[in-house]
């Protein structure tokens, strides 16, 4: 199937095209294009059955119109999430919606006990003293993660991974997700109501999905039910954490530690270099002044192992579709 493939970088280009040498039943017509997608590029999809968007490309009704009056039929998500798409709109111009459920949620859940180490630890302020020839240990001071209480809110496949690598640590786990995963219960953790949560863990890591529900979950009332000095992880989506109330509670102490690979305006931040131009984020900026935030760039999910998953689910996924055959990846408004 003929895909214009949206967002692209090299590592994109690397991977699909190993995935297609290493199975030709994966072959595929692939446009690499380094635009994302808006309504201002949608008109390079035009003659395209397919296209293959990522995680901040915009797919709206608006974006949708046009595609659907270009040719195309076939929206491929080569991620997990879909709130960027109007599955309603979708449905009604007669688009058909994958995405690639589960790529390796080791690489996400992995990340995330990085930031909480890598926070706890004070490893980026430890790095660059040293290579400043400063040894002093003072400000670097951090707790055992043995005997903590900890939380994670969502436990699906990312999730239950975190709570299994966390049962290693020694940790008493608390967790809340709508619907219990029997998995979780037989490592140890304890669902819990999400107040609960809040109030008792001294980390709180979030692998939740972003829906109208979980939309700025943390926010200033939340922040203020958690312990004093929590320390807050968030590898799921950015909008989870109303971020100015995150640097509020940052200010006074409340949030005693903050690790980031989302942000909720990450779409005019992430995946470029912006390291010549000025940043016009304020809130962004003001969190990148904080010695006890570390942000990374949506980078969880960025293994050799993951991409290579995302390429051939991606490609299956446009397999099925060209061949008419059932999707198990399909992404519907139902």
């Amino acid at each position: 199937m003929r895909t214009a493939v949206f967002s692209s970088k090299a590592y994109d280009r690397a991977t699909f095209t190993a995935a297609q040498s290493r199975d030709p039943g994966l072959a595929h017509e692939l446009t690499f294009l380094i635009p994302s997608l808006s309504t201002q590029t949608a008109a390079l999809a035009a003659g395209f059955p397919a296209v293959c968007l990522f995680v901040n490309d915009v797919v709206d009704r608006v974006v949708l119109t046009q595609l659907a009056a270009g040719g195309t039929r076939v929206v491929a998500l080569r991620c997990a999430g879909f709130n960027n798409v109007d599955l309603v709109a979708a449905s009604e111009l007669g688009l058909a919606v994958v995405r690639v459920p589960a790529y390796s949620p080791y690489s996400v859940a992995e990340h995330a006990i990085t930031l909480m180490l890598g926070l706890n630890r004070k490893l980026h302020r430890a790095y660059n003293r040293v290579r400043e020839g400063n040894f002093a240990l003072d400000g670097l001071l951090g707790f055992d993660v043995h005997g903590k209480t900890v939380g994670v809110v969502g436990t699906g496949k990312i999730g239950a991974i975190a709570v299994r690598i966390l049962t290693g640590f020694g940790c008493t786990l608390l967790a809340y997700d709508p619907q219990p995963n029997a998995e979780v219960e037989r490592l140890g953790a304890r669902y819990v109501p999400v107040s609960e949560l809040f109030a008792a863990c001294d980390i709180i890591s979030l692998h939740a999905p972003l829906t109208p529900q979980t939309r700025h979950l943390i926010d200033a009332a939340a922040l203020a039910r958690m312990k004093r000095g929590v320390m807050l992880i968030n590898t799921s989506r950015g909008a989870l954490v109303d971020a100015r109330a995150a640097i509020d509670a940052l200010k006074t102490g409340q949030l005693g530690a903050l690790g980031l690979d989302v942000y909720e305006e990450e779409a005019e931040l992430f995946f470029e270099d912006l390291s010549s131009t000025v940043i016009c984020d304020d809130v962004f900026a003001r969190l990148l002044t904080f010695p006890n935030v570390i942000i990374t760039g949506h980078q969880a999910f960025f293994t050799a192992e993951a991409l290579a998953a995302i390429a051939e689910t991606t490609l299956a996924n446009l397999g099925c579709l060209e061949r008419g055959v059932p999707c198990p990846n399909l992404v519907t408004c139902g």
